[in-house]
């Protein structure tokens, strides 16, 4: 079997699979929204979807045309996405957190064909119209009115388009280091690879959990994406909540989950009880692979833990899967669905994974052993292969078309820069055993990853040195107190008349940024050290903070 046969043991793509469970099992749950309760099936959610499809084809939108989805409404998400694709256009979602210059970077970079967006989020965008070089045609969700989402579930008939593997699909975008955010065109076979071991993983007879943000490839396609395509169910909720989390799961009946490595510790701080181990979740991915994860799993009976690597270009070419119990001992017997220990076994070995027991003490950042459709190799500075146990940069290739993302969109530049000497640079430090196992170690650059966001340093910075009073801002991370994500600490040179003003900086940080981009502590230096070639020795930044003499 070829890595191509391998990737498409089923479906080519989503389109395809959810064509196939409509038809074939219409009554089955294919969407809960937990925030109203409402159930879509399959058949009603590829009703809807081929309507979406049809209007947008109405509106003059054709293959290839972007859909732009400025939305925290997780089911919304879903149908728009879904429908897009049927169009033949591509899902290009926006952080609904995004305001001012933030959101006017994304909409000018995406040039999106039509713009979805919640009514409560549109002021936003009206603000920003006027730094838009083009303000795109807008539906509204929840407003009144000729262009509403209403408008998008009027009659019509689904447009003749045969949606391909190497067709695009989506523009997500990645945290930028010396330059603005890039949006990563992915085709479909880039979702498929993407979920590919997590759908192996289900049955129909799953059903997944996700409160991740639907413009997160974590949520919008290891969740709900290989959900659908598997057949099986996903149960929608806005946000996480560490005091609804149990009670969602067994509400819902939820099997699979993936959960963020700061989520965790909220879950493992509740009063014990001993109804824990009183529930359906047996399949948790949890990437990074925290410290905890055995503790978790024994207090809350979960049977598997997968990681690995993730990556909006790379998408997920590693994986690891740990055997936290023995069949039995974890989730409760009646309330086990999905694939059983021997079946997982079945799977490890068929394609050479790492199958590990959870009790087993193994080195800090394990990511596992290639899957089937990818090359991965670590790297030195000259991009000569690095011996087992030295660090160097993780690189990757396809063994398959279409399996790693199609471009940066608009920046042939960085895509050729990437790809250099015909391997993609993820630009994360690691190195791999004798054995083939890899196992992350740092990033390389000035990427920060706070709350499962993926920030720009850059991005950051400008902000940061629109205020009056910053002349040059450079922020680094340091580690978090909790979990193994970051903190920001931003270092500024007064401009020259200017004092340095606490309230204001906050202010203004608080105007322009989401939380999660926000600063923890703000340092004046008199000069940030700088090369001879003038570049921030960010190094040093970082050293002086974590040594505790930043001035």
């Amino acid at each position: 079997m070829t890595p191509s046969e391998r990737l498409e043991f089923d479906f080519s793509t989503a389109v395809e699979a959810l064509d196939h469970h409509a038809r074939t099992t219409p009554d089955r749950v294919a969407v809960h929204y937990g925030e109203t309760g409402q159930d879509t099936t399959y058949a009603e959610l590829a009703r809807t979807t081929d309507l979406i499809a049809g209007n947008l084809a109405d509106r003059g939108l054709r293959p290839g045309a972007k859909v732009s989805v400025l939305t925290t409404q997780p089911l919304v998400a879903t149908l728009a996405m879904f429908g897009a694709w049927k169009a033949g256009c591509l899902y290009a979602p926006i952080n609904f957190q995004y305001t001012q210059d933030l959101l006017a970077y994304q909409l000018n970079d995406t040039d999106p064909d039509l713009l979805v967006v919640d009514v409560g989020l549109l002021p936003a965008v009206q603000a920003v119209h006027a730094a838009l070089e083009q303000v795109p045609p807008t539906v509204v969700v929840g407003g009144e009115g000729p262009d509403t989402w209403d408008s998008l579930l009027a009659e019509s008939t689904r447009p003749d388009v045969v949606v391909e593997w190497d067709m695009p699909a989506n523009i997500i975008y990645t945290s930028g280091t010396t330059g603005p955010s890039k949006g990563v065109v992915q085709l479909h076979r880039w979702v498929n690879q993407y979920c590919w071991l997590g759908r192996r993983m289900l049955t129909p007879d799953d059903v997944v959990y996700n409160d991740l943000p639907m413009y997160h490839v974590g949520g919008a396609h290891f969740n709900v994406t290989r959900a659908i395509w598997s057949g099986a169910s996903v149960s929608l909720w806005d946000r996480f909540s560490p005091h609804d989390f149990w009670r969602r799961i067994r509400g819902t009946g939820c099997t699979a989950a993936v959960l963020l490595d700061v989520m965790i510790p909220w879950l493992l701080g509740s009063e014990p009880s001993d109804d824990d181990r009183a529930n359906p979740l047996n399949k948790v991915h949890m990437q990074p692979l925290p410290a905890t994860h055995h503790e978790f799993a024994v207090r809350f009976g979960i049977d598997f833990v997968t990681s690995g690597f993730g990556q909006s270009e790379g998408g997920n070419p590693l994986a690891a899967v740990f055997e936290q119990l023995p069949e039995g001992e974890g989730t409760p017997p009646e309330l086990y669905r999905g694939r059983n220990h021997a079946q997982v076994h079945a799977l490890v070995e068929a394609f050479d994974l790492v199958l590990v027991r959870g009790d087993e003490e193994v080195p800090k950042g394990i990511m596992g052993r290639e899957l089937p459709h990818m090359e991965v190799t670590v790297r030195d500075t000259t991009d000569d292969e690095c011996p087992p146990g030295q660090v160097g940069e993780l690189c990757m290739r396809p063994r398959s078309p279409g399996v790693l993302f199609h471009e940066y969109l608009a920046k042939p530049a960085a895509t050729v820069q990437a790809w250099r000497n015909l391997w993609f640079h993820t630009g994360d430090a690691a190195f791999a055993d004798a054995d083939g196992i890899f196992y992350y170690v740092d990033r390389l650059g000035d990427r920060i990853r706070v709350r499962g966001e993926n920030i720009s340093s850059f991005h950051v910075e400008e902000l940061l040195a629109k205020h009056e009073s910053v002349q040059l801002a450079a922020v680094v991370s340091v580690p978090s107190a909790v979990g193994d994500e970051d903190e920001i600490v931003a270092f500024i040179e007064m401009a020259e008349g200017h004092s340095f003003d606490a309230n204001s900086l906050r202010s203004h940080c608080e105007s322009t940024m989401p939380k999660f981009m926000r600063p923890r502590d703000v340092i004046v230096l008199e000069q940030i050290p700088r090369t001879p070639t003038n570049k921030i020795e960010k190094y040093k930044l970082r050293k002086q903070f974590l040594e505790g003499t930043p001035s």
